[in-house]
């Protein structure tokens, strides 16, 4: 059986689908499975050329273990299909040069990678919770892509409201439009007058009002749900399998991956896949502006920002000083010290906005960062290059991904969304308008239905208690 804890060492254990609808542990930890299971090269080989939904569901199965094997794996292959991500493949491989290449994970309804793990959460969703017949408030903070891709992966699902938290004035206009402009009753968009470690916090605070979570039954979308973070370990293994040969090697050929990061959980499924055992040579973690991460990994030392100090980029889903999936990383990286974990992110960040760990313990991590004017550059020169128009957040990942190429091994960069959703910047690279699906032809002229809140936990917690029934 797999069984689950808590990063602040909380004693209880509990299986995937408890963990699936509480979100954070009641001693404000994450969940992580009390161990990694190991993937020999024989079930590598075995694994290749799987469907991506088959391949889902042989990780998937490694941790859940409380749903029936054959529900699971039609959950998969309802959830990985071409006509929901455009392609069979689901992610295929786009060769930039030699030794780059793109993983596109941005095909799926709202042009954004958070659709891969979202779109199998509503599923798992609807299907615990019909199992159970319960309902479930869902409370979560965007920058910009999280957002609409939990609306649209739960819009209409029975036994599911969505609260969403989004910072006030500081997404694309293409992402506004996106959420606002959805109808369905079950979803509720909450605009909120910070940034969005304010909304991140506001969703934290009420997460660890036990009362009140279990008074409106609440739970999460964010990354500090394990089911999400689970499900994008998937893309891992899928982008290892297109980037090599499978030729038989005494040493398993390795890839490397470069990830843009803001608050850690698409790195951080990285990480478990090399626990795993995929060979990964280096995880290379690109940050914009707003460079905590970064900073960490060239330093040792993990400092917050805070609103005033957090950027208004042009890669403003990274626009984050607050990396909310990193206490899964340091739980690794301290030997999964309960204990400590509870110290450093809940004494030392609280008092001292900060803490220092071991520069030279970060299992395989390199960093670098990102400008404005990096990724104006990056973007021209992709296009002029290769003809191929990438988003800023890609853009930043390409820009760092470049620091760390190494003879023989191939550099995997994740691409995190399509152009469309930040048409402004592309208008500044390349003098010309992204393409846009023609499903998504007058998005900004429909109807919004959102509510403007301060950044305030009170004021969330009433509009949350209004609106259930």
């Amino acid at each position: 059986m797999m069984f689950y804890l808590s990063t602040r060492g909380d004693p209880a254990r509990k299986r995937f689908c408890d963990i699936l609808l509480e979100g954070l542990a009641p001693d404000g930890g994450l969940y992580l499975p009390e161990h990694y299971p190991q993937i020999t090269p024989e079930q590598l080989a075995k694994w290749r050329g799987l469907p991506y939904a088959d391949l889902a569901f042989e990780i998937l199965s490694l941790y859940i273990d409380d749903i029936p094997a054959d529900r699971l794996r039609a959950i998969c292959r309802k959830t990985y299909t071409a006509e929901v991500f455009g392609t069979k493949a689901i992610v295929p491989l786009k060769k930039l040069e030699e030794g780059v290449f793109l993983e596109a994970l941005s095909n799926g309804p709202t042009l954004a990678f958070k659709d891969m793990a979202m779109q199998l959460l509503g599923n798992l969703f609807e299907y615990e919770l019909g199992r159970r017949g319960e309902e479930l408030n869902i409370l979560g903070a965007t920058s910009g892509d999280t957002g609409s891709a939990a609306e649209y992966a739960m819009k209409g699902k029975k036994g599911v409201r969505v609260f969403m938290t989004s910072p006030h004035g500081r997404m694309s206009p293409f992402q506004q439009a996106q959420m606002f402009s959805l109808q369905e009753a079950n979803i509720h968009n909450l605009a909120v007058e910070g940034v969005f470690d304010d909304c991140q916090d506001i969703v934290k605070a009420v997460s660890n009002d036990l009362e009140f979570k279990r008074k409106y039954k609440i739970g999460t979308i964010n990354s500090i749900n394990w089911a999400r973070l689970l499900a994008q370990v998937v893309y891992y293994f899928a982008g290892y399998f297109q980037a090599t040969s499978g030729r038989v090697h005494a040493t398993p050929e390795k890839v490397s991956f470069t990830v843009p990061s803001g608050n850690f959980g698409n790195i951080c499924a990285g990480h478990v896949a090399r626990m795993m055992g995929l060979p990964i040579d280096q995880l290379v973690l690109a940050t914009n502006e707003n460079d905590v991460l970064d900073e960490f990994f060239r330093t040792g030392v993990y400092r917050v920002r805070g609103s005033a100090d957090t950027y208004e980029t042009s890669s403003p889903s990274m626009d984050i000083s607050k990396a909310s999936n990193f206490e899964r990383f340091v739980f690794d990286l301290v030997r999964r010290d309960g204990a400590t974990v509870k110290r450093l992110f809940s004494e030392e960040l609280r008092t001292k906005g900060r803490f220092a760990l071991a520069s030279d313990a970060k299992f395989g991590f390199v960093s670098g960062r990102s400008t404005h004017a990096d990724r104006i550059a990056t973007i021209r020169d992709t296009f002029e290059r290769f003809e191929v128009v990438i988003d800023p957040h890609t853009a930043d990942g390409l820009k760092v991904a470049r620091e760390y190429l190494r003879p023989d091994v191939r550099m995997i960069v994740l691409e995190t969304a399509l152009p469309i959703k930040f048409a402004a910047t592309i208008r500044e690279a390349l003098g010309r308008e992204p393409n846009r699906p023609t499903k998504l032809l007058g998005l900004e002229s429909l109807p919004r239905r959102v509510q403007v809140l301060p950044a305030d936990v009170q004021a969330v917690k009433a509009y949350i208690a209004a609106h259930v029934a």
